[in-house]
């Protein structure tokens, strides 16, 4: 990889991190751009190359992940979350969040909300459906 090349990757993960740090903020692909010191053209263009998508998807996707960690983790209405995670109106939100991830926010709560449960229940809950609990004396490690 030449000299160049190498440079346009470090600049182009700079302003990947920093979309991943101000994902909640009203962002632009000029505003990114210049973070990575490249033309919005430009920016556009080599992002797509490197990274798979373009760097307004790339942030739709992002803001839908948080939301999905906001929707499992919190108590939180689908309106505050929506905000909260740099969505500017709720349909908006709605229709990114179902066509990434395939339901609506709150159908995705209700298959995936908080788990109100002793921990010990929420533990097995959470446990991959492959895990064998062993006892000590049998463990394999030690």
């Amino acid at each position: 990889m030449s000299r160049e090349a190498e440079e346009l990757n470090r600049r182009l993960l700079r302003a990947r991190d920093a979309m991943d740090r101000a994902y909640a903020h009203p962002l632009d692909v000029p505003a990114v751009a210049a973070v990575a010191h490249i033309s919005p053209a430009h920016f556009s263009r080599c992002f797509r190359a490197v990274f798979g998508e373009s760097p307004h998807h790339y942030l739709q996707r992002r803001r839908v992940e948080r939301s999905m960690f906001l929707l499992r983790e919190t108590r939180r209405t689908v309106t505050e979350i929506c905000f909260d995670v740099g969505f500017s109106s709720l349909g908006t939100f709605s229709r990114t969040f179902r066509e990434i991830v395939g339901q609506t926010p709150t159908a995705y709560r209700e298959g995936h909300g908080p788990i109100v449960a002793p921990h010990c229940v929420q533990l097995a809950a959470m446990r991959p459906l492959g895990a064998v609990h062993r006892p000590a004396a049998q463990s394999t490690f030690g």
